[in-house]
């Protein structure tokens, strides 16, 4: 549970942060060079290249040398974990709220019955 629990610690602090929102989301579309991914951001290439490495180390992408290029590509599996984390949120908060929006009306039943 504790490794499930720091990969997944490591997941949403890469998800954290808009530009490495920006790179996923164009890596959804498929795999692409460091370079590709450079282009619409207006940083230096080392400020890039370690949002890339912090997207790795949170496991959400691969990275692969081609020849003199670096391609990076999504790993599906890290993001449906996540994902997966958050439904199970999501389904105890709804549970919680379904009790209490009950507990209220069975309060107003009982004030104006009186």
């Amino acid at each position: 549970m504790t490794n499930q629990s720091a990969a997944l610690d490591r997941a949403f602090q890469a998800l954290a942060d808009p530009t490495r929102r920006a790179i996923l989301a164009r890596l959804g579309a498929g795999p692409a060079s460091v370079s590709r991914l450079a282009e619409p951001f207006t940083m230096a290439m080392p400020t890039l290249l370690q949002h890339i490495r912090v997207l790795e180390q949170g496991g959400l992408i691969g990275t692969e040398k081609r020849g003199r290029r670096r391609i990076c590509a999504l790993r599906p599996e890290a993001l449906r974990e996540t994902e997966d984390w958050l439904a199970r949120q999501r389904a105890a908060w709804e549970g919680r709220l379904d009790r209490l929006d009950a507990y209220l009306l069975s309060m107003k039943d009982e004030t104006d019955g009186c």
